[in-house]
């Protein structure tokens, strides 16, 4: 499968955030990466519901809505009616993960869990089945434009023996420090869609940059 491209308007200009969507809906990319962050689980806090609603207005591509929260299933439904097409949760963050991830297929949405670098695949093992994506961190959680983690290499091997086993299907998600030195080995590790930010909204001309990592492999 050709990898997807998901690019996270977490570095977009939030001064003119509709021009930048409407780049973005002009791209390549597939998917619009919004990170959600509360300020407890992560320090930084992002967006709430009312700026997802208006991204949604302008977005002709799904939201890949990953929330960097502490117990998220209070606001499922509420980021589903924001216009969530796909909701991520952090393992770290969720007591119930079956009872999660299942309340996520129930609004109709992409059900996927997120890992810390620190956090082993082996975790995932008795949830894999259930899902439809996995976001493994290649940077600690909490801001964008930081250094890639080497090790992300491995934990995309592991999982990928994981997936191929249990669920062959899902899909191997990388968000933090993607750009064009990497994006190569990391769809070639097995994954097959990768989150931009800073690679794509500090380049000269984002569609292209876009493009590059899109067409990279």
């Amino acid at each position: 499968m050709k990898h997807l491209l998901s690019p996270s308007i977490l570095t977009a200009n939030f001064a003119n955030l509709q021009t930048d969507i409407e780049m973005l809906n002009q791209s390549e990319g597939d998917w619009i990466h919004v990170d959600v962050m509360d300020g407890v689980f992560v320090p930084n806090i992002s967006f709430g519901f009312a700026v997802i609603k208006a991204i949604k207005q302008y977005a002709q591509k799904p939201l890949d809505v990953h929330l960097m929260i502490v117990d998220p299933d209070r606001y499922l439904e509420e980021f589903k009616n924001a216009g969530a097409d796909g909701i991520t949760v952090h393992y770290e963050a969720c007591t119930h993960l079956n009872r999660t991830v299942n309340k996520i297929k129930e609004l109709g949405c992409r059900a996927g869990v997120a890992i810390n670098p620190h956090t082993p695949v082996a975790l995932l093992d008795d949830i894999i089945e259930d899902l439809d994506l996995v976001l493994i961190m290649s940077v600690n959680p909490g801001f964008g434009a930081q250094k890639f983690i080497d090790n992300t290499y491995k934990k995309i091997a592991d999982l990928k023996k994981l997936s191929q086993l249990r669920n062959p299907k899902v899909y191997i998600e990388i968000d933090g420090g993607v750009d064009d030195s990497n994006a190569a080995k990391l769809v070639n590790a097995g994954a097959n869609v990768l989150v931009a930010g800073n690679a794509v909204f500090s380049a000269a001309n984002p569609i292209d940059a876009i493009s590059l990592l899109k067409h990279i492999v």
